[in-house]
């Protein structure tokens, strides 16, 4: 074990904040558990003295003590339970945030990732700290103490509620050996499932226009169906011992009265005992009934917390670093070698460049060439296998991203806006300075596109974007990179989407970037970009084929595509 890594992992240190609380929830079971042995004493003292006294008065004066310790444990239990839903919602608060990041850092990390899983996984356990499953953890060990106070009733009926007690345990953990694994299947099978269909879903408008919904339908339900298939077995196989449990149980707590009904008969027991070691019998074994009961949820709150912990051990809390001052944009690559998160197959290889702050940089090749790789790893969000790319001496994957993205303008080849209206978009969530919104608008050409529009700039653009058409996305997409005071820009791919109109309007916000000497780097196919740029970088394979002024590489160009 990691000597810095506390006992538990993460999640069992912040689990472990609330031992007071559980301490607590300890101490109320303990009370209320105790105020349970009142109904066997009670028909008790009704059997063996008001009966055979036939003292009204003393019946009226148990029945409000009773009435009264009922009121109280019912009071115990209302404060049990708010407290538990109480330490549920602060676990999720503490939890919460800390879990966002740790996913995220997940999907950044592995494209096949499932960002929501970890958030549901949270409130798996939520649930389970909050509901009857929890509860009988700590009414478990009460179950000896009320065997016995059947054993000082009478030792033979000690002796049988331990051995009810017994076949229930055994009962208890043959449901675990049954449904367990097939509980922890189903559920990675449901996953794979949901996550499937949500993927495909997305793309509704290619499935219903190339006929493709019956093939993807079959391909989701044979997911489905083995989910269903573990489901189903593991849900009959718990009904069998939940059936067989409620057979002995039953079956033992009227067998106990018979048992009880031979030792009075030999004067060995009086008729109260009887009823109360029935009373207590029952109590004794509720605890192990209900942990069954709650078994799926007690499995899924398992595998929860398992994964949960993996997760946080896998991707810590970023270090806080020293804030560093804006960069003026000078960018050194040396010996770059990188590969996709999660593979060790390298797409760039000893990339080496080195960029003035304040030019513009033109990054071309065919398909596959690595031109998004390269552009993913100047922005700082892949790590390279080996090699660094620096901003102002500074490695880009180490620098503080919180600290270094208002420096950075970055328009991904795969556009991506958020959920919002097109200012928010533009501002980055942050801060809405009109002013400044309205600035990015401006240089990316796109302010009298925006005003066009129901809202505005207040428009409501819908998840990812789906209001805009692939142009204006890209267009956002493009204000919202050049927003603020950026040091560095990169564009990949910035007019895949756009018409006369909008080229033009790159162009000139590019020429706009050069007069504020920003570092522009723009990944592109289309060749009239290239009369804006100061140089240009040729790639081909992962492999820099050629970089240098734009006059020189444009002469050589055809050569250097050729020889790639």
């Amino acid at each position: 074990m990691n000597k810095s890594q506390p006992r538990g992992g993460e999640l069992g240190q912040i689990i472990g904040g609330f031992r007071g609380v559980f301490c607590a929830v300890g101490g109320f079971s303990f009370a209320i558990n105790l105020l349970l042995l009142v109904p066997a004493l009670y028909m008790l003292q009704i059997y063996d003295r008001v009966l055979s006294s036939r003292n009204e008065v003393t019946l009226y004066m148990l029945t409000l003590i009773v009435l009264g310790l009922f009121l109280l444990e019912a009071i115990l239990e209302l404060i049990r339970s708010k407290v538990l839903i109480r330490a549920g919602v602060a676990l999720d608060l503490r939890l919460g945030s800390r879990l966002f990041d740790a996913s995220f850092e997940r999907t950044l990390q592995a494209s096949e990732a499932h960002p929501g899983q970890a958030l549901g996984d949270l409130a798996s356990i939520r649930q389970f700290l909050t509901g009857k499953g929890l509860l009988a953890f700590f009414d478990a060990p009460w179950t000896p103490i009320y065997i016995l106070v059947i054993f000082l009733l009478s030792p033979w009926l000690g002796a049988f509620a331990v051995s009810a007690a017994l076949i229930l345990f055994a009962l208890a953990y043959l449901n675990e050996r049954l449904t367990g694994r097939l509980l922890d299947d189903a559920g990675t099978a449901a996953r794979s499932a949901g996550d499937y269909a949500a993927g495909n879903l997305r793309n509704a408008e290619v499935i219903e226009a190339l006929g493709m919904l019956p093939s993807l339908r079959r391909r989701w339900f044979a997911r489905q169906s083995r989910f269903l298939d573990l489901q189903a077995r593991a849900s009959e196989r718990a009904a069998s011992v939940g059936a067989a449990t409620r057979f002995f149980r039953l079956t033992l707590q009227s067998a106990i009265l018979g048992a009880g009904a031979l030792l009075v008969l030999d004067n060995r027991l009086t008729p109260g005992g009887m009823i109360a070691a029935s009373i207590l019998l029952g109590r004794a074994l509720s605890p192990v009934d209900l942990a069954i009961a709650t078994w799926r949820g007690l499995a899924s709150a398992r595998g929860a917390y398992g994964r949960l912990k993996g997760l946080l051990a896998a991707h810590p809390p970023r270090a806080a670093t020293t804030a560093l001052p804006r960069p003026q944009g000078s960018l050194v690559v040396e010996n770059l070698v990188v590969a996709a998160p999660g593979s060790r197959q390298p797409v760039l290889r000893g990339i080496n460049l080195r960029i003035p702050a304040g030019s513009v940089t033109a990054v071309v090749g065919p398909s596959a060439s690595g031109k998004s790789s390269l552009a993913r790893t100047l922005v700082g969000v892949w790590r390279p296998l080996s090699g660094a790319a620096r901003l102002d001496g500074a490695e880009l994957h180490k620098w503080n991203k919180e600290d270094l993205g208002p420096w950075i303008g970055y328009l991904p080849q795969d556009v991506e806006l958020f959920e919002g209206t097109v200012a928010e978009n533009i501002a980055r969530f942050g801060e809405l300075d009109s002013g400044r919104i309205v600035e990015a608008a401006r240089k990316a050409g796109v302010h009298d596109m925006v005003l066009r529009l129901a809202e505005g700039y207040d428009t409501q653009i819908g998840e990812g974007g789906a209001v805009l058409s692939a142009g204006q996305r890209q267009r956002v997409a493009l204000a919202r990179a050049l927003f603020g005071d950026p040091a560095l820009i990169v564009l990949d791919e910035p007019n895949s989407n756009l018409d006369e109109a909008g080229d033009a309007a790159l162009i000139a916000a590019l020429r706009t970037a050069k007069q504020e000497q920003r570092t522009v780097f723009v990944m592109t196919h289309r060749l009239n970009i290239l009369n804006v740029v100061d140089a240009v970088a040729v790639l081909a394979g992962g492999v820099l084929r050629a970089y240098g002024a734009r006059e020189a590489i444009l002469k050589k160009l055809p050569a250097v595509q050729e020889a790639a």
